[in-house]
């Protein structure tokens, strides 16, 4: 049967191709392609008589509003429920799922038995029941990549919401900003953001729902993605062809260049960035950093520091030896300083 979609699929591509070739939908084609091109004039915002920026609304500009950026399996349901248990902000817990954990009838009532301490993630959600009017599930799998000039009102307002109806601090923990934080410092400009990362060896290890049949050696060929690897190289390819299928095949290398970008995003739109690793290992004087840079150095750490449960470091060894991860890495890495020396130069 899938080879026979392929067929078909194939076919219909030849035809479509054949088609746009067409020397009469040449100029029409031509056309369209210059107009997107075209570059919009440079205006400047001003104010005029007609608004007041006193009736304007103001949530945007808070200056108590915390994002936490993560990628999945890096440590990020940790660090919210620290967040939630200090009684200090009001946690939401990853608001773009696809659970939509304001809605009852779809969220369910599971937990995933590796996030420890952990006994629900909508407690903060309840009676925000009017965030299914800005909700899309498209957020999950498009656009993934925002700047500050992206256009997306449902977005906003979605969130816009959920910092309005804090009763305390707003915090928002996400695993989809990553490529998202420009467009949240250009919209929640005095916010703080709080980029999570963690060794890749040890996240990819985590990333397989079964190590066994996905081992090194056939991975290639049995990876089945568990964590939206395939969902995000799919929409982000086109900014970042490495990461395309056909250009990488190996889903480890294409899951090292998607941990690499996300890292550099936070690195550089982050207020603060901190290990996976040095949160579990150090714990104390991690969360003194933090909070203290938060604005909250009484913050009760010795009592944060009681619900942490280190889980095993250095895992990837069992996976595979160093020299394995070694060789996909350094590939990537050399690949990936070629590709944004020439897309630095273009801009």
């Amino acid at each position: 049967m899938t080879s026979v979609t392929q067929l078909i699929k194939s076919a219909l591509l030849k035809i479509v191709s054949k088609s746009l070739d067409h020397p009469s939908l040449q100029p029409q084609l031509q056309q369209k392609i210059r107009h997107g091109a075209l570059s919009l004039p440079k205006i400047h915002d001003q104010p005029h008589e007609y608004f007041s920026v006193a009736n304007s609304n103001k949530v945007q500009q808070r200056g108590d509003i915390v994002f936490v950026s993560s990628r999945f399996r890096s440590g990020s349901t940790l660090l919210w429920n620290l967040f939630r248990q200090s009684g200090l902000y009001t946690a939401y817990y990853e608001p773009f799922n696809e659970r939509r954990w304001f809605d009852k009838n779809s969220r369910g009532d599971g937990v995933d038995n590796t996030h420890r301490g952990v006994d629900d993630y909508w407690l903060e959600y309840e009676h925000l029941t009017e965030l299914a009017g800005f909700y899309r599930e498209d957020w999950i799998r498009h656009q993934l990549l925002m700047t500050e000039t992206s256009w997306d009102p449902d977005m906003q307002h979605f969130i816009n919401t959920m910092i309005e109806k804090a009763p305390k601090a707003p915090l928002l923990q996400f695993n989809r900003t990553d490529f998202r934080l420009t467009w949240l410092k250009h919209q929640y400009p005095n916010a703080k953001i709080i980029h999570l990362y963690r060794h890749p060896r040890d996240q990819w290890c985590s990333f397989l729902t079964d190590p066994v049949t996905m081992n090194k050696d056939t991975v290639t060929e049995t990876y089945v993605d568990g964590f939206y690897l395939n969902t995000w190289c799919q929409d982000l390819s086109q900014h970042f062809p490495m990461l395309c299928p056909t250009q990488t095949p190996h889903p480890y290398q294409r899951f090292y260049y998607l941990w690499k970008l996300s890292y550099l995003y936070g690195k550089t739109h982050a207020d603060y960035s901190l290990s996976f690793e040095a949160l579990v290992t150090d714990t104390k004087n991690q969360l003194q950093g933090l909070f203290a840079a938060l604005g909250h150095p009484d913050a009760p750490i010795e009592q944060l520091c009681q619900l942490i449960d280190a889980p095993e470091q250095e895992r990837w060894r069992s996976y595979a030896d160093e020299n394995w991860f070694a060789q996909h890495e350094s590939v990537c890495e050399a690949e990936l300083s070629r590709w944004l020396k020439g897309a630095n130069k273009e801009k």
